[in-house]
């Protein structure tokens, strides 16, 4: 090997790390994912509850096949799912606001001195 690779001008590493893509390359395939069984399932708990989101949803599925003994789902997979159906709530805006706090003490006049206590009488 050490021949070889002195005649070729390259390193010896490099010679088995080919040697070695040649023999057996790597071919990455995706499953065929059969959804069907899966939809129905996320379907039923979205129909009895609405507001649920993605995560509450594969919680409840989660919880059901403990029940029954069968392998949990991943939580991407029921995300997956639930966008390619759209099954997901929609997207919460949240309502730009300025916040006021009224719980503020401040004395009457500048430079004096002042104090609070949490207690207040009842009376």
């Amino acid at each position: 090997m050490k021949l070889v690779s002195e005649c070729l001008g390259v390193s010896r590493s490099q010679i088995t790390v080919r040697i070695k893509q040649s023999v057996s390359p790597k071919v990455w395939r995706s499953r065929p994912v059969d959804d069907t069984a899966l939809v129905v399932e996320i379907q039923q708990q979205v129909s009895e509850l609405p507001s649920y989101g993605y995560r509450r949803v594969w919680g409840l599925l989660r919880r059901a096949r403990e029940i029954q003994s069968l392998p949990a789902i991943n939580v991407k997979r029921v995300y997956r799912v639930m966008r390619d159906h759209n099954l997901l709530l929609e997207r919460r805006i949240k309502q730009p606001g300025v916040r006021v706090d009224t719980k503020a003490v401040l004395p009457k006049t500048s430079d004096t001195r002042w104090c609070s206590d949490g207690l207040r009488c009842a009376i």
